[in-house]
């Protein structure tokens, strides 16, 4: 009975959404860190779920990194990458580059998150700047475990119905960003704490960059949005390292609602309406 009035919550919040036709496609990376972490083929299930009880949206999964078929990218609305990053990045390959290219051009929307927010420097960084408008470039950016606040949010189509939360994740911050951030919009931003600059410089801890900024006070977008100069649409989440946090209704509706923006799907008054279970919470774990 609980879990018919939930699906029925779900249902009549979803008859706000605007009819819509509209494919997104979640790239899920191979297995990777401990038992819990880094889940990102349960974290992509779970949210394409939450997704397909919507009129009018398809979402798909591809697991374990890039689609033997591209073209389930062609025909997508979005595309949103949840996988390691790095120089493992599943994206970064030349001729992978040169679609996802084709794809920003024409309008497709594009996101990253958590470890899928950070390519190398070069052709990759110029290219995720063009889809998402910012990304983790080692040696400038950080990615501590801590518990971030998000007191304020600001006014926009994915904070809808979203209310102020905290949540220990691995946050990254002091990302890279397109030139005086044009077109990017903070959706979750805070000023870190000085113990997240803890450990020593490194590719990933720590720098000069950094520790200036966290020393003047400046705010740091964990999330935001990208809207391009052609119309099309990006967005980063750095969080999402622990899946347990998909259970956290805020932290999931924010990115719900972000999956639907950048496919340019209206994004309900109240924002996306989802529940999830404890043992769906627990389905599709990679053996590690």
């Amino acid at each position: 009975m609980k879990r018919l009035l939930l699906s029925l919550v779900t249902v009549f919040a979803s008859m706000t959404l605007a009819a819509a036709d509209a494919s997104i496609v979640l790239i899920a990376g191979t297995p990777s860190h401990a038992p819990g972490d880094h889940e990102f083929r349960a974290g992509s299930l779970l949210l394409a779920g939450c997704l397909n009880r919507l009129p009018g949206i398809h979402a798909t999964v591809v697991s374990n990194g890039w689609p033997a078929d591209t073209a389930v990218l062609k025909s997508a609305d979005a595309v949103v990458v949840f996988a390691n990053g790095g120089t493992a990045h599943p994206a970064i390959r030349p001729e992978r580059l040169k679609l996802m290219n084709e794809l920003s051009a024409k309008g497709v929307g594009i996101g990253a998150a958590h470890y899928g927010v950070e390519v190398p420097a070069g052709d990759p960084g110029f290219a995720m700047l063009d889809w998402t408008g910012g990304y983790f470039e080692m040696f400038w950016s950080v990615n501590p475990t801590w518990t971030a606040t998000f007191q304020s949010l600001p006014v926009h189509p994915v904070t809808r119905g979203v209310k102020p939360f905290a949540i220990h994740d691995e946050w990254y911050y002091h990302m890279r960003f397109v030139p005086e951030r044009k077109g990017v919009t903070p959706i979750l931003s805070v000023v870190p704490p000085a113990n997240t600059l803890d450990r020593s410089n490194g590719p990933h801890s720590g720098n000069p960059f950094v520790r200036a900024s966290v020393a003047k006070g400046e705010p740091q977008p964990l999330m935001w949005t990208y809207d391009r100069p052609n119309g099309g649409r990006g967005f980063g989440f750095t969080g999402a390292h622990y899946h347990k946090n998909w259970g956290n209704e805020d932290f999931r509706r924010v990115f719900l609602n972000a999956l639907l923006w950048i496919a340019k799907v209206e994004v309900p008054e109240g924002g996306v309406v989802s529940a999830v279970t404890p043992e769906e919470l627990r389905a599709n774990l990679d053996p590690k």
